[in-house]
């Protein structure tokens, strides 16, 4: 039997074999950093597709077949020394060929992926949104209808419902292409959030209204006015109304009952949905939620209407409307705008 090593021999032993490894280690880094500073045509913007479940060699074959690295191997390999193969982040990206290999990973690391702007018009209703959301999303127009209409998501969300219509707040955002629609949702509820100020609280206490009935009427308002001037003057109309127990009698909620727009709202249309909670034509008071997105203006409008003596209003050619006292005067106003509309 062969005797043991003694005690210093097999520390020279281990010694020998860390200086090897670390010597090799220093090889792989030094070639690595080499290969972290070469790859394809420098500076050319290229969009790169990382699939969800991709893994990290696959990730480096697709940086490598667009040029973004000079190797996929070197990738690979950088990413696994950093101990980062496993933190590669799917999504669309927009990178430049002739990176290094650091600043991919870097970049792939963090998530940094191509967003896209989208504006969400002030006055849409869920279903007028959805082409536009459905550009950005990885969802499909009928089923983010089907979502934003969901009164699960709207409890989710916080918001008084009942369904997140009215809470989508219009404004121009920016997100990943492929979001699903329930994180493009938080995003513009959070921003309508925002829009309820410690003085819109007050003001909306002091008008007796709660959130929902005032997002409600605001949504009205926002969808009737075509001049931002008049909105003040709308909604004292059907304050007017609702104080005095009238009906709303506003066309915007029936065409929401109907599902679409009508462009002239017929008695047949409307005796189609009467027994709608969204046809304020046979429905006393607001109906039970908003038909669509209103912006700031119309909100303030709705927690400070115009106090005046007007109970009927008609739009005109011009984009303004006529607003009135008394029945007669209203139907005057109406022939007045319809002989307008035919000699256009």
């Amino acid at each position: 039997m062969n005797a043991a090593p003694p005690p210093v021999e097999r520390l020279r032993a281990r010694l020998a074999a860390t200086s090897l490894r670390t010597r090799v280690a220093a090889v792989v880094l030094g070639l690595m950093a080499v290969l972290a500073l070469t790859g394809g045509r420098p500076g050319e913007a290229v969009v790169v597709e990382i699939p969800s479940g991709s893994t990290s060699p696959q990730v480096a074959e697709i940086l490598a077949e667009n040029e973004v690295v000079g190797s996929a191997r070197a990738f690979h390999l950088y990413a696994r020394i950093r101990r980062a193969d496993r933190e590669l982040k799917a999504g669309t990206y927009v990178l430049e060929t002739g990176s290094s290999v650091g600043e991919a990973l870097r970049t792939l690391q963090r998530g940094e992926v191509e967003t896209l702007p989208i504006t969400v018009p002030e006055g849409l209703a869920v279903w007028q949104m959805a082409p536009v959301l459905a550009e950005i999303s990885s969802d499909s127009e009928e089923a983010i209808v089907e979502a934003l209409r969901s009164p699960e998501l709207a409890d989710a969300l916080g918001v008084p419902g009942p369904s997140l219509e009215g809470y989508l707040f219009p404004d121009t955002y920016r997100f990943a292409r492929g979001v699903p629609i329930e994180s493009i949702a938080e995003a513009m509820v959070e921003r309508y959030a925002e829009v309820w100020t410690e003085e819109r609280r007050a003001k909306l206490a002091a008008r007796g209204l709660s959130e929902r009935e005032a997002v409600t009427l605001a949504s009205i308002i926002q969808t009737e006015a075509r001049q931002v001037t008049e909105m003040p003057r709308i909604s004292g109309v059907y304050t007017n109304r609702i104080e005095d127990g009238w009906l709303l009698q506003a066309d915007p909620t029936v065409i929401y009952a109907l599902g679409g727009y009508r462009e002239r709202l017929l008695y047949a249309a409307i005796d189609s949905v009467a027994d709608s909670p969204y046809n304020t034509y046979t429905q006393p008071g607001l109906p039970p939620g908003p038909i669509a997105s209103p912006g700031e203006l119309a909100i303030d409008a709705a927690l400070e209407p115009e106090d005046h003596d007007y109970w009927f209003f008609v739009a005109t050619t011009d984009g303004f409307h006529v607003f009135t006292q008394t029945l007669a005067e209203h139907n005057a106003a109406k022939e007045e705008a319809r002989r307008d509309r035919e000699g256009a």
